[in-house]
């Protein structure tokens, strides 16, 4: 399917734009917190954000069905674009290394809001409507070589996708991956595009493939097996009796907030808020799986007169 393997390509230009910001010795001990604008992210939100509105205002003068469907996307699209640039360009950003319960926040809406209203949104179904169809053409020939459709799949495959979520998630937050983040910077951005990219292939996997009939079930298991492990992550941190990450007595103090407790709040975030996000998905899952079971009222409409139709002429035999 083209439109599957030109996530690939977006991964990789999302992966390039995510900014971490780490404070100097100097602003851990006075931060100052505002609109980072780093100029890559900047770049990229308003490039992505831009081709999206190009390409939907193309489809829709195109073809009238679907509107409401389409109408969805872009509403999705439109609230992960707008969650991916508050995590990586608000105050958020610049308090987040300064307090661990802030960085677990734009952990979260990294993974568990950003990442599944884009997958839900389907950027690259739009996006390639705002080349010329020649372009078209060769993006599609490009995206269907052996390099990209093979690494692809595999990428996609429910298990697999799983594993890596669940890999990022528990190896960064291990103290000594974590304490390098904080201490260098193009390891922090390192590791907020793993975060981004592993959550993205891990929610494609509930939400994107629609050509899959019957992946609900896996969808689900993956859902509910990714709450448990992410909890018992954040039941951790919240329990610990000590610090995991020293590098944040200095600025959580600074602030006026107790290291622990800081680190104990981050932990909840990840573990209640958290959670609740993947039952979410869970039920919105269901729902839509309800919704394509249930019969159409044409349907019904043709199966009550067939009814009467059978019953009728029964009376008059």
């Amino acid at each position: 399917m083209l439109i599957v393997r030109l996530w690939v390509v977006a991964l990789l230009g999302w992966a390039g734009g995510v900014h971490a910001h780490v404070l100097s010795a100097d602003d851990r001990v006075s931060p100052h917190f505002g609109w980072s604008f780093e100029p890559w992210v900047v770049a990229l939100l308003v490039a992505s954000g831009g081709l999206y509105a190009v390409g939907y205002l193309r489809l829709r003068r195109r073809s009238r069905r679907s509107r409401n469907v389409r109408a969805v996307h872009l509403a999705s699209f439109a609230c992960g674009w707008l969650a991916l640039t508050i995590a990586l360009d608000s105050p958020l950003d610049t308090l987040a290394a300064a307090l661990f319960s802030a960085h677990m926040v734009q952990h979260e809406m990294l993974m568990l809001v950003a990442a599944p209203l884009l997958v839900i949104g389907r950027p690259l179904a739009v996006w390639i409507w705002t080349f010329p169809a020649s372009m078209r053409s060769a993006i599609a020939h490009a995206v269907r070589t052996h390099w990209i459709r093979v690494p692809w799949r595999v990428l996609t495959m429910p298990l697999v996708a799983w594993l890596l979520h669940a890999a990022v998630l528990w190896g960064w937050h291990a103290p000594v991956f974590f304490e390098a983040a904080l201490a260098r910077r193009g390891i922090h951005t390192l590791q907020h595009a793993s975060f981004l990219i592993g959550a993205l292939l891990f929610w494609w996997t509930v939400f994107g493939n629609t050509s899959r009939g019957a992946h609900s079930a896996h969808a689900l298991l993956s859902l509910f097996t990714t709450m448990v492990h992410t909890g018992a992550l954040g039941a951790l941190l919240t329990l610990a009796p000590g610090l995991w990450y020293p590098s944040y007595i200095e600025s959580t103090s600074a602030l006026g907030f107790d290291p622990l407790q800081d680190q104990q709040l981050g932990g909840l975030v990840m573990w209640v808020p958290g959670g609740l996000a993947y039952v979410i998905g869970g039920l919105a899952l269901g729902a839509r799986w309800l919704a394509r079971r249930a019969p159409s009222p044409s349907a019904i409409r043709v199966d009550i007169d067939g009814a009467s139709v059978r019953g009728t002429a029964a009376q008059d035999g």
